[in-house]
């Protein structure tokens, strides 16, 4: 029989992180609906504003062909974006600190078009919005999620899987998101992947190649944790184990009607602000 996508659990490299954070943050963030809009809530803040202008401006890119690419006006494209999160909506608390994030973003896009690296090369697009497959038929889990960059290489026919960074703090190195972009690219396309790098972008010209991780093992510590976060939502069991942290403790705040709302997310979140 075949299964139902609607019916099962999705879980996503950020998903799986909220839920190793906190259970409790899990559940605003991926359950929660507010009561009188019926749709979920994000907090935004700066920082999350300045990675998805800086990702948006990447990702226009990969839709122009190579000899084209750097041919298009990077900062007034990245400028563009940033007016979706400007202001308020980007959770800045005065016209200062919106401008040294904003400067901040324009540094990473400059260094971008000096040092475009393996963007300058053909880029893989998965052709669905939200790429995704069956994590677990039996378990009814989809794995899902937006890598950001695929290079192409066109003499192997292999893939290289890029993720770029924003923030200032490095990738723990027992993150889920090596394993889990390997997963999804090896499920969603069909090429073999033969390398993946970070990008932080404030402070490198050029990715930095990462391990790869076995294949098999990565498959191993996504699927337990989704399991643990399918027994927990069967449960209805999202205690916070600190009684209240960093994580859930504002959106306790949101939910309790003390956030301030600011607009729609794209994915039809109410966007809210402290």
């Amino acid at each position: 029989m075949q299964k139902d996508k609607f019916k099962a659990l999705w879980v996503s490299h950020s998903s799986i992180g909220d839920f190793l954070k906190c259970p409790r943050l899990y559940y605003f963030r991926n359950i929660y609906k507010d009561p009188l809009s019926g749709h979920k809530i994000t907090l935004m803040k700066p920082p999350l504003a300045l990675g998805q202008a800086v990702h948006d401006t990447i990702e226009s890119l990969s839709r122009i062909p190579c000899s084209e690419r750097f041919r298009t006006d990077l900062e007034k494209k990245f400028a563009q974006s940033w007016q979706k999160v400007a202001g308020k909506k980007g959770g800045f608390k005065s016209k200062e600190e919106e401008g040294r994030e904003y400067e901040r973003g324009i540094e990473m896009i400059r260094k971008i078009k000096s040092n475009p690296g393996p963007l300058r090369n053909k880029a893989i697009k998965i052709k669905s919005q939200l790429p995704w497959y069956w994590l677990s038929l039996e378990e009814e889990i989809i794995l899902c999620g937006k890598i950001d960059w695929i290079e192409y290489n066109e003499e192997t026919n292999g893939v290289h899987i890029i993720d770029f960074k924003t923030g200032r703090v490095e990738e723990d190195e027992n993150s889920l998101q090596l394993p889990i972009y390997l997963l999804l690219a090896s499920n969603t396309q069909k090429r073999v992947v033969e390398k993946a790098s970070y990008w932080y972008l404030e402070r490198n010209d050029s990715p930095t190649t990462m391990k790869l991780p076995d294949i098999a093992s990565s498959y191993d510590a996504v699927y337990k944790e989704a399991k643990r976060i399918k027994l927990a939502r069967q449960l209805e069991h999202f205690k916070c184990p600190k009684g209240g942290c960093k994580y859930c403790t504002p959106m306790e705040h949101v939910a309790k009607g003390r956030g301030e709302l600011v607009g729609l997310s794209e994915y039809n979140q109410d966007i809210y602000i402290l």
